[in-house]
């Protein structure tokens, strides 16, 4: 998808809107919401827009002609490293636990090789810390290197090959070798066709914690879930660091009615004591009017999705008042807000009275004609 650059100065008003993310200026005084913005606070960076790297510095996306997308390995060390010399805030990635309790970093729930011509795909949850860093790239050169290959979500399959290959990696790789100047979003992915058990799940979440609080000192962390109970437990097992759920807010339907919405995640967050949500980026261009109610209930607002490669749509959510976005392409996304984060700042005078506004209405920064005209700026997006 392409979009079409617009100047700033035909956007309607533009030098109202908000320089400050408007969560951290509503406050009621409970005490439950104080440790929520608390804790918000400190891994969103108040006042600062916070951009994500998505598996590092990017998402493999192997049936894609962009060769950005095969670029650098996915979820390696090599990726998260790349993605720190581009100024991100966090690099995202996702957590499994092996059978041997040890976290490793990986997307998918099954890992696919070949022997002897025939693909043989294993639950990554079923192997071994050994047998997981058995395959592809090998540190020891008496190691042999197991090709991978990957699924996508129609069953095509393809060989998992990228200009910049790494080998995979633990939590504790990534605490010990990543650049400390990135925080950590911690995914805990879970299969969404597999229900579990609350000790399952704990079993989980105690063995990412055991990691995260002996070798993750010093470091900005939050965890992040799809799954609903996790999300929960995640919450109940610490209290150190801020938990998000993430949703896709109906743009793919699951059997948990918690998965289905925005309205359920929140009520989800509000139940369970987390600090935001993480929401499929059309999902709040969709209905973007639940910014404002997100942040009315004191919760942090960020998106993932493949639009937010696009500058627009990054800009647009940035002054809609989404308070950061998980990206792909990380050096073009970086400096983008760079950019026009600068053109903002400008505008000191008009930003003060707009924080007033703000306060005054507890709404999104952004007015129905600004919403209108930005939404007939990505007509693609809203109705694909």
């Amino acid at each position: 998808m392409t979009l079409k650059a617009v100047p700033v100065s035909q956007v309607p008003y533009i030098d109202q809107f908000h320089e400050k993310n408007v969560i951290y200026a509503i406050y009621n005084g409970e005490d439950d919401v104080c440790e929520r913005r608390k804790m918000a606070t400190f891994i969103l960076k108040e006042n600062k827009f916070v951009v994500m790297g998505h598996r590092g510095s990017g998402m493999n996306m192997l049936q894609s002609c962009d060769r950005k997308s095969k670029a650098i390995k996915e979820n390696t060390l090599r990726s998260f490293n790349e993605a720190a010399n581009f100024n991100v805030d966090f690099i995202e990635f996702d957590v499994q636990v092996t059978r041997d309790g040890r976290p490793v970093i990986f997307h998918d729930i099954f890992i696919l090789t070949q022997d002897e011509g025939k693909l043989i795909e294993k639950r990554v949850t079923d192997l071994t810390l050994e047998e997981f860093l058995s395959y592809g790239p090998q540190n020891a050169s008496t190691n042999v290197e197991k090709p991978l290959f990957r699924k996508t979500k129609d069953g095509r399959i393809f060989e998992w090959k990228v200009d910049e290959d790494d080998r995979f990696c633990t939590l504790e790789d990534v605490f010990e070798n990543a650049s400390q100047s990135v925080g950590c979003n911690i995914e805990f992915k879970f299969d969404d066709n597999r229900s579990y058990k609350e000790e399952e799940l704990v079993g989980v979440i105690q063995a990412v914690l055991q990691v995260v609080f002996k070798q993750g000192k010093g470091r900005c962390i939050m965890f992040s879930s799809f799954q609903p109970d996790a999300a929960r437990l995640i919450k109940k097992q610490q209290t150190t660091y801020p938990v998000f759920f993430l949703t896709n807010g109906g743009s793919e339907i699951y059997s948990d009615i918690r998965r289905n919405s925005l309205d359920e995640a929140i009520k989800l967050c509000l139940e369970g004591g987390l600090q935001g949500i993480v929401s499929e980026v059309k999902a709040i261009l969709r209905n973007p009017t639940m910014i404002a109610k997100i942040k009315e209930s004191n919760l942090s607002i960020l998106t993932y999705g493949q639009p937010n490669n696009e500058q627009e749509v990054v800009h647009l959510q940035y002054m809609m008042g989404v308070e950061g976005v998980i990206v792909d392409f990380v050096k073009e996304i970086t400096l983008a807000v760079s950019q026009f984060s600068k053109s903002v700042h400008a505008g000191k005078e008009g930003l003060s009275l707009l924080e007033k506004r703000l306060l005054a209405e507890k709404r999104t920064p952004c007015s129905d004609d600004e919403l209108s005209y930005f939404r007939r700026l990505v007509p693609e997006l809203i109705h694909s």
